[in-house]
């Protein structure tokens, strides 16, 4: 399912602030990437980010209002439209996941019951999408961000329950050819790991993925039959946490998926 827009419920006071943060840089004369590259005490975060809280598509921390506050020589003057616009912003801090993908250095997942998105190969795609050639192509350029040169990509980790490997979509040929694609694509940044199948753990109640965003703070995304939801309610991502940390606790090794994938592929699968 591709991730809806809902650009009209933006909270509007992130827009100011975001506006009167891009005057305050570019009184220094500063580029988004001359500031990028001074948070975080020298460690940096993203253009992107920086562009994000500009344009008001993120809701930053006090911290970081704080910091930049100090690097922008505002006097206090960041800090007060952070009271006043940001902290009791009504909405949440993303309204559109594709954007979290964008920006975040770090990605995990727990895929219940199909292919994560960011890994499926265009035919799988077509089936799940019935064949919505726009839709298709849109989740293919989601999947940009794990190929990119700049920013890095993302540091990923996606956990698949096994019965994700036996769940037929489309033909027994898609199938193959995606379950090659994900030993093609897993990596030292990007790693692939199998549940075997058990119904007695928290992730047997759905998919989730969880994000990191430049500032530390944690996104989750869920999906249901309507639409997809971004929640950053601090409850919510630690319940989610709690359901990470038991399928993590149940994964076979990297290896050892390596191997369940391929030969699922080859008896299973093969044609």
């Amino acid at each position: 399912m591709t991730p809806r827009r809902y650009k009209g419920k933006v909270s509007p006071s992130l827009l100011p602030f975001g506006r009167r943060f891009r005057r305050f840089r570019e009184a220094k004369g500063w580029s988004q990437e001359n500031l990028a590259c001074r948070a975080r005490d020298g460690e940096g975060v993203t253009p992107q980010y920086i562009g994000a809280v500009e344009t008001g598509r993120t809701r930053c921390t006090l911290e970081f209002a704080k910091e930049m506050d100090r690097i922008l020589e505002t006097d206090g003057e960041l800090v007060t439209l952070w009271e006043d616009l940001v902290k009791d912003a009504a909405f949440p801090v993303w309204f559109d996941w594709v954007n979290v993908e964008e920006t975040t250095p770090e990605l995990v997942a727990y895929s219940l019951g199909l292919i994560h998105g960011l890994l499926q190969t265009p035919e799988y795609a077509s089936v799940l999408l019935y064949g919505n050639q726009d839709a298709v192509e849109a989740r293919m350029r989601r999947q940009e961000i794990l190929t990119r040169r700049e920013p890095p990509p993302p540091g990923c980790s996606f956990l698949i329950d096994e019965a994700v490997l036996q769940r037929e979509v489309g033909n027994p040929k898609i199938m193959y050819d995606q379950l090659h694609r994900l030993l093609e694509i897993s990596s030292s940044d990007l790693s692939i790991q199998v549940v075997p199948m058990r119904g007695d753990h928290l992730g047997s109640i759905g998919s989730f993925t969880i994000a990191t965003l430049e500032d530390l703070r944690e996104v989750a995304y869920i999906e249901s039959v309507a639409r997809g939801f971004t929640m950053e309610d601090s409850e919510d991502v630690a319940a989610m946490r709690k359901a990470l940390r038991e399928v993590r606790a149940l994964a076979l090794p990297i290896g050892m998926s390596k191997d369940l994938i391929r030969r699922t592929a080859e008896e299973r699968w093969k044609t």
